[in-house]
C-alpha cells in the first residue's frame, strides 16, 4: 500500500492481462462527483508546507554530511555516508521537483500567480525551465497514448525500429545499458532534444522559445525560463568559486543526478507496462488515452515523492487535484474504474528491467490474432519485444 493513506479498496495487481481498451462505461463527469469536493481544495499554506519541509530535510543532510562527515573513517565516508546522503537527498529534490509539476498543473493554489510563481522558483533552482516544461507537459495530458500526437515517452511501431535495437534490446547487457543510459542522460536529452518525445522535422529544444514545442503566445515565457535558469546556474557557480566544485557536487551535484535518474525511471514506469494500449487517430480519445497509465508502489518513496507515482492515473483524469489529496481520490474513483484502473506492486527495479525487455515497441494485432474480433481492435496498437 502507498504511503499516502490506507486503500478501502483493494488494490488489484495487474498481471499479463490486457486492460480493457474499448469506449469506457462511465463519463469523466461521473468520476467527478465520486471525489469529495474537498480534494479539488488547494490551500496555499498546506502546499506551501511541503516546500519547507522538503527545504528543511534537504539542507539538513547538506549540513550534517559538511560538517561531520569529515570524522568518519575515509572508507565509511567515501563508501557509506556520502552515497546514502546523496540517494536520500536526491529522493528528496525528487520530491521537490514534484511540487513545481503541481505548480504546473495549478495543483499547487487556487491562485494561479501562486502556482507560476512558485513553480518557477523551485525549477529554476533544479536548472528546469519552468514554462517550457509546463506547455511541453500540457500537450502530453492534451494527448496521453495517442501515438500521433503524444508529447513524452511515444513508443516506436515495429516498422520504424531502428536496425540496432537488435543488439540492445535482445541481450541483458544491452538493456542494463539501456537502463543505465536513461537513468544518467534521459532527463537532460529529452529537455535539449525532445528525445523519446514527439518527433519534429527539427530538434525541438525546451531552451528554445522557437522550438517547434511552442506557439508565438508562449515564446517570451520561454525567454523566462531561460532567464531563471540562468539565474540559478551563475548563483551555483558563484558558490563553486567560494566553496569549490567538489563542494558544490558533493552537496548539489550528486544529488541532482539521482534526481534525473529518479524522473526518467518514474515518467517511465507511468507509461509503460505491457498490459496498455496505445492508440491511433482511428481510436484514440481523450479519455481512454487518459487512462493509458499505471500506478506503482515505490514503498516508503511515495511520500518522499509525493505519491506522484502511485496515484498517476487519478493525475491524468484530474490535473488540479493537490497531491495530498491524491489517494483520497484514487480510493473515491477505483470502483468506478473497475478493470480501467491498473496497479502494478511489483518492486520498481524489477518493474524497470521487464518493462524494457517486454516493451521494446507497439504494433497491430493481425488477424490471426485477432479473428472475428479483428475490426474492433484495428488503431489499438500493443508492446511486443520480438525483433
Amino acid at each position: 500500500m502507498g504511503a499516502g493513506g490506507q486503500s478501502s479498496v483493494p488494490r488489484n495487481r495487474s498481471n499479463g492481462e490486457r486492460a480493457p481498451h474499448a469506449k469506457p462505461p462511465f463519463t469523466l463527469s461521473l468520476l467527478k462527483k465520486a471525489v469529495p469536493a474537498h480534494c479539488f481544495r488547494r490551500p496555499t499554506l498546506r502546499s506551501l508546507s511541503y516546500v519547507v519541509w522538503d527545504l528543511i530535510t534537504f539542507f539538513l543532510l547538506a549540513y550534517l554530511s559538511t560538517n561531520y562527515f569529515h570524522l568518519l573513517p575515509t572508507p565509511l565516508s567515501a563508501v557509506v555516508a556520502w552515497p546514502l546522503t546523496w540517494f536520500a537527498q536526491g529522493c528528496i529534490l525528487t520530491g521537490y521537483w514534484i511540487i513545481a509539476h503541481d505548480c504546473g498543473h495549478h495543483a499547487f493554489s487556487d491562485t494561479r500567480w501562486v502556482n507560476d510563481a512558485v513553480g518557477f522558483l523551485i525549477h529554476s533552482s533544479l536548472l528546469v525551465p519552468y514554462f517550457s516544461w509546463k506547455y511541453s507537459h500540457r500537450q502530453h495530458h492534451s494527448n496521453t497514448a495517442s501515438l500521433e500526437r503524444d508529447e513524452a515517452f511515444v513508443p516506436l511501431r515495429r516498422s520504424h525500429l531502428p536496425s540496432y535495437y537488435k543488439y540492445i534490446f535482445n541481450n541483458p547487457l544491452g538493456r542494463a545499458l539501456a537502463l543505465a543510459a536513461s537513468a544518467l542522460m534521459g532527463w537532460p536529452m529529452y529537455v535539449l532534444f525532445n528525445a523519446t518525445g514527439h518527433t519534429y522535422d527539427r530538434i525541438a529544444c525546451h531552451f528554445d522559445p522557437y522550438s517547434p514545442l511552442y506557439n508565438d503566445r508562449e515564446r517570451l515565457h520561454i525567454v523566462l525560463s531561460d532567464a531563471g535558469v540562468a539565474a540559478f546556474a551563475y548563483l551555483y557557480y558563484r558558490v563553486a568559486a567560494v566553496k569549490g566544485g567538489t563542494w558544490l557536487f558533493c552537496v548539489l551535484g550528486a544529488p541532482m543526478l539521482v534526481v534525473h535518474a529518479f524522473l526518467a525511471l518514474i515518467i517511465f514506469l507511468q507509461h509503460t507496462h505491457p498490459s496498455l494500449p496505445r492508440y491511433d487517430d482511428s481510436e484514440w480519445d481523450w479519455l481512454r488515452g487518459a487512462l493509458c497509465t499505471v500506478d506503482r508502489d515505490y514503498g516508503v518513496l511515495n511520500k518522499v515523492f509525493h505519491n506522484v507515482g502511485d496515484t498517476h492515473v487519478l493525475h491524468h483524469l484530474f490535473t488540479t487535484i493537490p497531491h495530498y489529496h491524491a489517494m483520497e481520490a484514487t480510493n473515491a474513483i477505483r470502483p468506478i474504474l473497475g478493470e480501467y484502473y491498473r496497479f502494478d506492486a511489483t518492486p520498481f527495479w524489477k518493474a524497470a528491467w521487464r518493462e524494457v525487455r517486454e516493451c521494446v515497441y507497439v504494433e497491430e494485432e493481425d488477424d490471426d490474432d485477432n479473428g472475428p474480433q479483428q475490426q474492433k481492435k484495428k488503431g489499438v496498437f500493443w508492446y511486443a519485444n520480438k525483433i
